[in-house]
Parts: C-alpha cells; structure tokens; sequence
C-alpha cells in the first residue's frame, strides 16, 4: 500500500530527501551539503552533477533509515533554490557550465544594459519583477554569452534551460533518453521571463534576452495530475513512482504553513530570508520595492499569487561567522554566544555581500559593520548578526504593509534559523507582533509533498493540509516602543552607509 509521500529539498547550501506520512509527519530525513564555489567576488556557483548526486543519495539514505520501501511513496514532489540556473546538453546530460547561483552578481552589466533601455520596471508589468541579478533571466543570458558551446547547442535546440526542479526532475523521469522537460509555474515566475497574466514565457522579453524559445521548459502547474513521468526500478527509489508536485522553495513553504487564504503570509529563515503573503487570485504590482509572483497553481485551477520580499543573507551570516571569522564552531553555537550581552553595543551588520534585495534592490551596495567602540567584542557581533536578520525582515513587512494595506498581526515562521529562540524573540520585539512556529519546521518539503500529495489523491484537499498545522510556539513582544524605534532607526543608517560601494 503506497503509504507515504516523498519530497525533495533543493536548497542553496544541501539537499535533503523526507519521507511524510498523511499527518505530515516525519518518518525519514537525509542530508548532504554541497560545495559553495566562489571564482570572483560576487560570483557564486554550484557543480549541478553534484546536486543530483547528492539527491538521489538522500532518497536512498532516508528510505532504508525509515525502513521503507519506494514502492510504499505515493508520489514525489520536490522543493529548490529557485532562480538558480542551469543549462545542459540535451543529448548527454552534461551541464554547460557550473550552476550559476541565485546570489551571483556576475550578470550586473546584463541588467544595467536592460535597465537603461526601459527602466528597472522595464518588464515588472508583465513579470513581476524589477530587472536584478536576482532572477533566471540574465544568468541564463550569460551563459550563453560567455559559453559558446551552450549558445551553439542553444541555436539547435540541443540545449536545456532550467532552474533546479528542471534538472532533478529531466533526470529523475530518464535523463538523455526519456527525461521530461518542464518547469513549475512558480519557478518560471522567478525567471523574469514568464508573463503572469499567461503564465507562458514572454516573446518580447525572450527577444530582448536573446533567448531561444526551443531551450526553455514546458510550463506546468505546482501539483499536476496528468504526471511529469516516472522514477524507474533502477533508479534511487528503486521503484516506479510518480514525479507530478514542485514549487520554487520559498512558495512550497507557503504551502507547507497553510498559508492558502489572502493576506495569509509566512516567513522561511534560510540561507536567505523570504516573506510571502498569499494576495489571491489577482497578482497586486508592488510600490514599495517587493516581487509579485506566483504562489502555487493547483492542476488546471487558476493560480494564487503572492507578494515578496526577498532578503539575500540570512542564515549565511551566521554561517559567515563561523567560516570566516571563526567566532564559533557549529551555526548553533551563535545563540549562546548572542545571549551574553544584552544589546548589540551599539554596533550594526548589514549583510550586503552580494548588494541587497528587496525593499532596497542595491548591486551596489556591500557588506558593513558600523557603531564600533572599543566596548564591543565578538558577543555583541554575534548578536548583531542575529538582529541583521530580524532588522531586514522588518523592512520587508513595512513595505508590505504599505502595499496590502493592511497591517501584518502575526508571522508564522519556519526554517533553520527558527530553532534560535533568541532570533525568535529579538523578531516579535523588533516587528511588534507575534512570532509563530509550527510544530512542524521543515515546511518546505512538506509544502512539495502536498503538491505531489494532491495530483495524485493521497490527500482530498486543502482543508486535509489546514487540519495537520499545529503550533509549537509564540513569541510576543517584550519591547518597549521607543527603544524598537531607536532600534529600527540605527539601523536604516547603517543601511544607508552600505550604498553606493560598488562603482559603474
């Protein structure tokens, strides 16, 4: 009996495979980082081949640890780092080049170019999106730029464009001989290159890229029934099982905290930080500085969108902290050595390595540490970095609340990060409203298997997913007003002294 759904998560720093029961439940979990590659500054990479290596290593590690067979999934879904970008050989499977990674800066001249022939709006009316090295678009515009053997591929029709969830699911459904080539509605939401009202790549857009049309996926809904393909009996499942669910990450986390109503919104502390309010069936253009994309389409249904706000450094500032100034061991380490002081000692972070997202949309911006005394010492940073977080994500929901209208109450959160009770509580102090964590955290793979998990039946409908959501606990404000807003501005001047840093 097929008792079970799996998921994939795709994401920027590992790749893990969770096994779910109907309650949402977790009944297996592998993990396996892959490798951070930075050629230049600004510049970040991945080695595709690795990623699916590592996946189908994770879906067999977590079946035989949870003591199931592959036969028992009733389907697979799968979650990614979204705007990330791959292109290779239709023929042998071989990528063209290194996975070039949402966070990369490299394609700034490609967006300034487009910029200055329409303005960074130029296609917001369509997409949804300013024009940014954030998206899909101009990273795969570089690619075939600088490799000729992938522009020469392209013009034939022997290339493949995808973001991740294209490249597992070619793979996972036959690779060169039979691999389905698609992408979901959300992902291609993120390339800069879907229309929204279409929801089918652009012509005018594709042309101002020079993109051929014959290298990008088919288009497909976020839980699908008419089925993507099939895993095989020799593949890492060792069983034929559907593939038919995937959703760009940050929306399969909406999906996973039941955020299916309008003004419904979820916060996912990762690698990045990223804010979604479910806006209905309507997508509402933003004024102040978020994306508008499409949040989930459900089969032949109409899509939801949402409105975002996307922060690039999140959780890897604490990562940073420990690779690069050695100030811990283990990422966890961050909140014991926060929790010594009872302030930051003046002294702010603004992590804009690679410039910064939204509300702000700066490449020129850079990474700064400012208010340093001699009073300050690495427990006041370590608290910094942990208020970075929650200072961007105010930024984010100021700006939300100006565009909906209608004032945030409560966050439900989810992530990593959200094991650090301090982040959590320093969050609820610094926004004004509740803290909510589910007791489920890995909601991202649980929203891909719910997408999987409603294309083939396993669950009835949304309500089915509404009924498994459960608290595990809030976190209210404990800070007084006027030192939230002392708090707040300190830190728009720290971001306002990061810009401007990066010339031409």
């Amino acid at each position: 009996m097929e008792e079970y759904i799996g998921a994939l998560d795709l994401g920027t720093t590992s790749d893990r495979f969770i096994i779910f029961d109907r309650k949402g439940r977790i009944m297996g979990l592998d993990q396996r980082e892959h490798a951070q590659i930075f050629p230049k500054p600004g510049w970040v990479e991945h080695d595709p081949i690795e990623i699916r290596d590592n996946a189908f290593r994770v879906m067999r590690n977590a079946l035989q640890q949870a003591g199931i067979r592959g036969g028992q999934l009733a389907a697979l879904g799968i979650a990614n780092q979204r705007e990330t970008t791959v292109v290779w050989d239709r023929k042998s499977g071989r990528p063209f080049y290194n996975a070039i990674v949402w966070q990369c800066t490299r394609t700034d001249a490609i967006c300034r170019r487009l910029a200055a022939e329409g303005g960074s709006d130029r296609f917001r009316g369509r997409t949804g999106l300013p024009v940014a090295t954030y998206f899909s678009g101009p990273k795969l515009r570089w690619i075939l730029d600088e490799v000729p053997a992938a522009r020469a591929a392209a013009e034939v029709g022997d290339a493949c464009f995808g973001t991740v969830e294209s490249w597992l699911v070619w793979w996972l459904t036959g690779g060169p001989e039979s691999g389905t080539h698609i992408t979901d509605v959300t992902n291609a939401s993120r390339t800069m290159m879907m229309n929204l009202s279409s929801c089918d790549w652009d012509p005018e857009i594709l042309a101002a890229l020079e993109v051929p049309r014959r290298i990008l996926p088919r288009i497909v809904s976020s839980s699908d029934p008419e089925i993507w393909g099939f895993t095989s009996a020799s593949g890492p499942l060792g069983a034929r099982v559907p593939v038919c669910g995937a959703l760009g990450d940050q929306q399969a986390a909406l999906m996973g905290q039941a955020c299916f109503f309008p003004g419904e919104a979820k916060n996912t502390y990762g690698t990045g930080c990223f804010l979604l309010l479910n806006t209905g069936g309507t997508p509402v253009t933003s004024r102040h500085g978020l994306i508008t994309s499409v949040a989930y389409r459900l089969g032949g249904q109409d899509p939801v969108y949402c409105l975002e706000g996307s922060i690039a450094v999140a959780g890897a500032l604490v990562q940073w902290l420990r690779d690069n100034l050695g100030f811990i061991e283990t990422a966890a380490e961050v909140e014991h050595l926060a929790a010594g002081v009872a302030d930051n000692g003046g002294a702010y972070i603004v992590p804009a390595f690679s410039g910064l997202f939204a509300p702000y949309w700066r490449a020129d911006a850079r990474g700064a540490i400012v208010g340093l005394t001699r009073y300050v010492h690495k427990g006041h940073l370590a608290r910094a970095v942990l208020e970075a977080v929650a200072f961007q994500t105010c930024d984010i929901v100021a700006a939300m609340n100006r565009d909906s209208g209608v004032a945030l109450t409560h966050l439900k959160v989810d992530g990593g990060m959200v094991a650090n009770d301090l982040l959590m509580q320093t969050q609820a102090d610094l926004l004004g409203v509740p803290t909510i964590r589910p007791q489920i955290s890995e909601t991202t793979a649980l929203g891909a298997a719910y997408a999987a998990g409603l294309a083939v039946g396993f669950w009835a409908g949304l309500d089915d997913l509404r009924s498994n959501w459960e608290e595990d606990r809030t976190w209210t404000p404990q800070m007084p007003e006027d030192r939230r807003a002392a708090a707040l501005a300190g830190w728009r001047k720290a971001v306002a002294r990061t810009f401007d840093w990066v010339e031409g």
